[in-house]
């Protein structure tokens, strides 16, 4: 692992935090999309060019675009409601940070094994065999995104249903 991945790394999980922990939903998406690209520059780094493709096009690009649409059609937040959702975020997400710093503490000390078999040529097989037989870590983390995208669509939307 390269300096340039740990910055990565870092970089991804600050906004992620940054995402959950900002008061403001333009704000927010606006972390999102930033999550989504950074993980798509680390998954070209780790020779995974069609999921980076796939986040790219759809969660760094099409999902924002969708929230931030909808946001504008939202009614703005005065001073004094949104002072109280950024108390709420607080009391709901303290231990946030604090999780992020003790799971990277403990990812530096633990070392798991991982042996992927080394890729094949790239024009003797087909997608299909890629995807379900030797990259199905990544199509696995594929689905883990979309399930994490998904929901906090479903929080977000909840969230601006409930406001109103």
């Amino acid at each position: 692992m390269t300096n340039l991945d740990i910055v990565l790394l870092i970089c991804l999980v600050a906004a992620a935090v940054a995402t959950v922990m900002t008061a403001r939903l333009l704000r927010s998406a606006i972390a999102l999309a930033l999550t989504s690209a950074v993980l798509t520059v680390l998954m070209f780094r780790m020779d995974a060019p069609l999921a980076g493709v796939f986040e790219l096009s759809v969660c760094a690009g099409l999902i924002p675009a969708i929230l931030i649409s909808t946001i504008g059609l939202t009614q703005r937040l005065t001073f004094e409601t949104l002072e109280v959702r950024r108390k709420e975020l607080l009391r709901r997400f303290w231990y946030l940070p604090l999780i992020v710093v003790l799971v990277g503490i403990a990812m530096t000390h633990v070392r798991i094994p991982l042996d992927f078999p080394p890729p094949p040529p790239p024009a003797a097989i087909s997608v299909r065999e890629v995807l379900w037989n030797l990259r199905h870590v990544d199509l696995l983390g594929q689905i883990v995104i979309l399930l994490a995208g998904a929901f906090g669509v479903a929080v977000l939307v909840k969230e601006v249903k409930d406001g109103s």
